[in-house]
C-alpha cells in the first residue's frame, strides 16, 4: 500500500475524511482491498461504512440465493422480487454498494473460500469472515485465520455474528504495530494477538471472573449446534434441555459455576436467532471502525473480543489470551 499517492479525485471526494485522520491514513484506505464471507445485516452495515470510507475493494462471498428472509436485517437487498430473483447475495450486495461509493470496486467470489490456497488470501488487507449459514463454523473461521497467519505479510481477521439482540466480535492482528499521539508526542505501540484458536481455546477456568456471560453462551451455542450438525441460528427453544445438558457438562470440565451462564441468556440465544437490525448498526459500525483503525494504523486498535447486549446496552472489550499473548 505504500508509495501511491492519492488521486485529486479522491482528494476532493475524502477532503472531510482527510481533515479528521490525515492525508497518509486516507490513502492507506484507499489501496487497501477487503474480503467479506456471509453477507447478513451487520456485514450488511459493515460493507456500507468502508466502502463510504474509500477502501481500495471489496470483495463479496455468499453464494446463498436472496429469499424473503434476507430482508429484514439487510437493507442492501431492495425489497422488489425482480430485483432479486434468482441472485445469490453476494452478487445483489455488489450491485447496492457499487452506488454508495463508485470509485470502490466491488466484485464477488464464488464457492468455498476455506477450501482456497494461501495464496487467495495474500491480496487483501483485511479478512471478515460472518458464518451465516456454514455447519462447522468454528472449524471454518479456524481454517481462515490459519491460512492469513501463513502469510508473509500481515493480514487482519475478524469474525463477527449477531443474534438477536447480542452481538460479538473477534480481532486478531497478530503482532500490530502502530502509532498514536499522547499529549505532543507520538508514540509507538505494539500488541501481539493470539489465534482465534488460541482465544477459544484457553482454559474458562484461566479467565477473570468478571469476563462476560454472553462469550461463555455463545460457545455453548456453537458447540451444541457443531455437535448436532446444525448451521449456524438453527435452533429454538425446543433445543433448550440439550442445550442446559451441554452447559452442565462445559461447566464441570472447565470449573466454571454455572450461573455465569445463565438460562435466560441461553434461552435468548436459542430463539433470537434474526439479527436485530439496531444491533446490527451498532456492531457493524464497531466492526468498521476497527478496519479503519487496522488499515490506517491510527487509534488503539481493539484486543480481542467485543460483546454487546441490546437489553442492558452494554458493550464490554474482553481480552482472552494464552500467557504470552495477554496484555
Amino acid at each position: 500500500m505504500d508509495g501511491e499517492e492519492l488521486t485529486e479525485q479522491e482528494t476532493a471526494l475524502y477532503d472531510r475524511q482527510i481533515r479528521v485522520w490525515g492525508a497518509d491514513a486516507q490513502r492507506r484506505l484507499s489501496k487497501s482491498h477487503i474480503l467479506v464471507c456471509g453477507l447478513k445485516g451487520t456485514v450488511a452495515e459493515f460493507c456500507k461504512n468502508i466502502v463510504l470510507a474509500g477502501v481500495g475493494s471489496v470483495t463479496l462471498v455468499d453464494d446463498r440465493v436472496v429469499t424473503d428472509e434476507s430482508l429484514p436485517a439487510n437493507f442492501l437487498i431492495l425489497p422488489h422480487e425482480n430485483h432479486y430473483n434468482g441472485k445469490t447475495l453476494a452478487e445483489v450486495c455488489c450491485d447496492s454498494l457499487k452506488e454508495f461509493n463508485p470509485m470502490v470496486h466491488v466484485a464477488v467470489e464464488t464457492g468455498d473460500i476455506s477450501t482456497f490456497g494461501v495464496e487467495f488470501f495474500e491480496k487483501f488487507d483485511a479478512v471478515i469472515i460472518s458464518c451465516c449459514s456454514l455447519g462447522k463454523k468454528v472449524l471454518f473461521q479456524k481454517l481462515i485465520n490459519q491460512k492469513c497467519r501463513k502469510l508473509s505479510k500481515r493480514v487482519a481477521f475478524y469474525t463477527v455474528e449477531c443474534r438477536g439482540s447480542c452481538g460479538e466480535m473477534f480481532v486478531d492482528l497478530q503482532d500490530y504495530k502502530y502509532s498514536k499521539k499522547k499529549l505532543e508526542e507520538t508514540i509507538e505501540c505494539q500488541i501481539e494477538y493470539p489465534s482465534f484458536e488460541e482465544a477459544i481455546s484457553v482454559p474458562w477456568r484461566a479467565l477473570p471472573r468478571r469476563v462476560s456471560k454472553l462469550y461463555f453462551a455463545m460457545r455453548v451455542i456453537e458447540q451444541f449446534e457443531d455437535v448436532e450438525g446444525r448451521n449456524p441460528g438453527e435452533t429454538s427453544i425446543a433445543d433448550r434441555l440439550g442445550v442446559l445438558k451441554l452447559r452442565k457438562e462445559l461447566c464441570e470440565t472447565n470449573s466454571l459455576d454455572e450461573s455465569q451462564i445463565p438460562d435466560a441468556l441461553l434461552e435468548r440465544l436459542l430463539t433470537d436467532t434474526r439479527e436485530f437490525p439496531p444491533v446490527c448498526a451498532i456492531i457493524g459500525g464497531i466492526l468498521g471502525q476497527e478496519v479503519i483503525k487496522a488499515i490506517s494504523g491510527k487509534g488503539d486498535p481493539l484486543k480481542n473480543f467485543f460483546f454487546f447486549d441490546a437489553m442492558d446496552g452494554k458493550g464490554l472489550i474482553e481480552d482472552i489470551s494464552g500467557p504470552s499473548t495477554r496484555s
